[in-house]
């Protein structure tokens, strides 16, 4: 069994991205091609935004926002410590300061109700982040970073593009919206990539040099920028597994359901889906206090399982300079200590998840 299925995903679209790969082949314009230019208008059009730009990477997204911004030494951006490392690695690349916020119980994104505390005058931005394939508050979060001097609020959507947040689109919620084509993702090519958006033109421009070493024309650097293009190929994919984008999310959510309708007797935490938010369900999680012992129940069934973020970012070694313990995100602390990821994509066969669910209701 497959964590993430994409062999059969890749079954649906071959014929398109053979098709695809050979006219980057013809035409040889490897990097910025004409794909990245007609993925960036087809993301434009999903996704509500005025400026689309495709990148190397979901992390050189956020980089390239950062930058954009001019957040730099002395700065502080406030995030969570319950994701994957890029989301603060790019703050202090930037040479500002990761500043923490626990999560919320239900959502396992950033608890609107604790963020007010964590902004100072040092705060620049703010950036929170769809877990598991549902957006954050950001309906809450852009009304407090607008009442504390309309803070820039980036919205770090790499697991969640492709969900709605009262009806808009992740990546479209805030001033900025980045997302990550890594191949688990969602919306994913066969390599690194990513995007970012926002409807500001001045910001737009901005991000387009940096993304090309801050070229604003032949010969023309005004600043520093980094060599952070989206490759013709990576575009060629993305544009193919678009075509079935919609039809994925849908057989995502039955997937997930049949999950929570399965293990519903169990004693687990399963996850729950905001009012007013729609999942791409990035991954299913369920939280358990004998985590452990379901993996090991698991792996004896050669079902592969993933315990996301056991090591939150505030507990890891390169950022201990920050001066963090343990008990200060208790929310973070529980979920990554009893979090447990199964095998999601939507391709899940039903059978499958009924023998999984039967392993782990047993143990």
């Amino acid at each position: 069994m497959e964590f993430i299925d994409l062999k059969t995903q890749q079954g649906r679209v071959r014929d398109s991205i053979e098709k695809r790969i050979s006219a980057v082949l013809d035409h040889g314009r490897y990097i910025l091609g004409p794909e990245v230019s007609e993925l960036e208008a087809a993301l434009s059009e999903f996704t509500g935004s005025k400026h689309v730009l495709g990148v190397s990477s979901g992390t050189d997204s956020l980089l390239i926002a950062l930058m954009a911004l001019g957040i730099g030494p002395g700065d502080e951006v406030i995030t969570v410590p319950y994701t994957w490392i890029s989301s603060a690695e790019v703050i202090a690349l930037a040479g500002a300061t990761p500043v923490f916020v626990d999560i919320d119980e239900r959502t396992w994104n950033m608890d609107p109700a604790l963020l007010a505390s964590k902004i100072t005058e040092k705060t620049k931005a703010i950036m929170p982040v769809g877990i598991y394939g549902q957006t954050a508050d950001m309906t809450a979060i852009n009304e407090i970073a607008a009442s504390h001097g309309n803070i820039p609020v980036i919205e770090d959507a790499a697991q969640s593009f492709g969900a709605t947040h009262h009806g808009k689109r992740s990546g479209s919620l805030s001033l900025v919206g980045s997302t990550s084509f890594f191949p688990s993702k969602p919306l994913a090519g066969y390599g690194d990539g990513g995007a970012v958006f926002t409807d500001n033109d001045e910001l737009a421009e901005k991000m387009r040099w940096i993304h090309i070493h801050g070229q604003s024309g032949p010969h023309q650097h005004p600043v520093l920028g980094i060599n952070g293009r989206l490759d013709s190929i990576q575009a060629a994919v993305v544009l193919a597994k678009l075509e079935i984008f919609a039809d994925e999310i849908e057989k995502r959510n039955e997937v997930a359901q049949r999950y929570c309708d399965l293990l519903s007797q169990g004693e687990f935490t399963l996850p729950e889906v905001a009012e007013g938010n729609t999942s791409v369900w990035a991954q299913y999680t369920i939280l358990s206090e004998r985590r452990d012992d379901l993996r090991k129940a698991l792996s004896e069934k050669d079902i592969p399982s993933v315990a996301y973020y056991a090591v939150p970012l505030h507990l890891q070694e390169v950022f201990a300079p920050l001066g963090y313990s343990a008990d200060d995100f208790p929310v973070t602390g529980r979920v990554a200590d009893l979090c447990l990821s199964l095998p999601m994509s939507p391709y899940v066969r039903a059978e499958d998840q009924e023998k999984i669910a039967e392993i782990l209701l047993s143990a």
